[in-house]
């Protein structure tokens, strides 16, 4: 891979990538591939449960705030108390700036502290925090504490038979949850550069996440969106909705949107970090083939294609077992 940056048409090879820079670049591609159906059935259950003004949203995994952004751009509720859990505290202070700054430019006073956040716009008032912890151990402790439970990009990561009881846990008796961009086993990259070569890259790019260890536990899943399924009702969840959500990234007279190309040069480094060095690829063949891919993207010519899957449903207001 190389690492000089060359000007182009559709960006530059990044000589560093940014994690944060890429979950603001892959902003507008969510925006083009969350399910509007699902959100629609989202709003129709928000309505139905109440509690505007006083509910309490937790969202896991909730990196630099994009997905409580939208919940405030197209005005879910009129109110709510917000708690965004991030594993890395430089996210979760990046998004405590983040919002901030969303909320003057959207005419709202701003309070908070490094990690929290008020924004007041005559009866609407948002309470948003940002602290940083791991997912699942707050899940562990903060039981039946969420009204609206979120996950954006982020159950793929993890092992879902013991995630998804645990995670569901968090809601109180009725509550909601809005899972969304869960990957489901295809990445697509077009045009072709070595088909037989594209297919091997993609399965062992897909086997990595299977075989996944973080902290001696399996955390991933190829197939996660068509595994959640089985795994939300065998965990007593209502599936409310369900529809695909690919990322669908693409030029437009050889440019990219936005800061799309970034999204994608960092993509390219991704697939790339977890393949270096693999058994099964030639080292030569599988660098010349990752310098053609980004060579793509700086010629305004790659296509980005990601199954993915998102769910809206209830947690009942009684279980079996309680």
């Amino acid at each position: 891979m190389r690492s000089a940056s060359r000007s182009s048409a559709a960006g530059q090879v990044p000589r560093r990538y940014s994690f944060a820079r890429y979950l603001s670049a892959k902003a507008s591609v969510d925006d083009r591939a969350l399910n509007g159906h699902v959100w629609d059935t989202l709003q129709q259950a928000v309505a139905v449960l109440g509690g505007d003004g006083g509910m309490t949203v937790v969202e896991l995994g909730s990196g630099i705030g994009t997905m409580v952004e939208r919940l405030l751009a197209r005005r879910l509720l009129s109110g709510f108390t917000y708690r965004g859990i991030e594993a890395q505290p430089r996210l979760a202070r990046h998004a405590a700036r983040r919002l901030s700054a969303w909320g003057r430019k959207h005419g709202y006073s701003v309070a908070g502290l490094p990690d929290k956040v008020v924004l007041r716009r005559e009866a609407e008032i948002f309470r948003l925090s940002f602290p940083a912890a791991d997912a699942l151990q707050v899940a562990r402790r903060k039981r039946q504490t969420a009204d609206l439970l979120m996950a954006h990009a982020f159950l793929d990561l993890l092992d879902l038979p013991t995630a998804v009881p645990a995670l569901l846990g968090m809601l109180r008796p009725g509550g909601l949850f809005y899972f969304t961009i869960n990957f489901d086993g295809a990445t697509l990259l077009e045009p072709l550069v070595d088909p037989v070569f594209d297919d091997l890259v993609q399965q062992l790019y897909h086997r990595t996440m299977d075989e996944r260890i973080t902290g001696g536990a399996a955390s991933g899943d190829s197939r996660a969106g068509r595994h959640l399924f089985a795994h939300l009702i065998q965990a007593q969840a209502e599936i409310l909705d369900a529809g695909a959500s690919d990322w669908v990234v693409f030029p437009q007279a050889g440019r990219y949107p936005a800061d799309e190309a970034y999204f994608l040069h960092f993509i390219l480094h991704t697939l790339y970090t977890a393949l270096r060095g693999h058994p099964e690829l030639d080292t030569r063949r599988f660098e010349a083939w990752t310098a053609r891919r980004h060579q793509q993207v700086e010629q305004g010519e790659l296509v980005y294609i990601a199954h993915q899957i998102d769910f809206v449903g209830k947690y009942p207001q009684s279980r079996v077992g309680d």
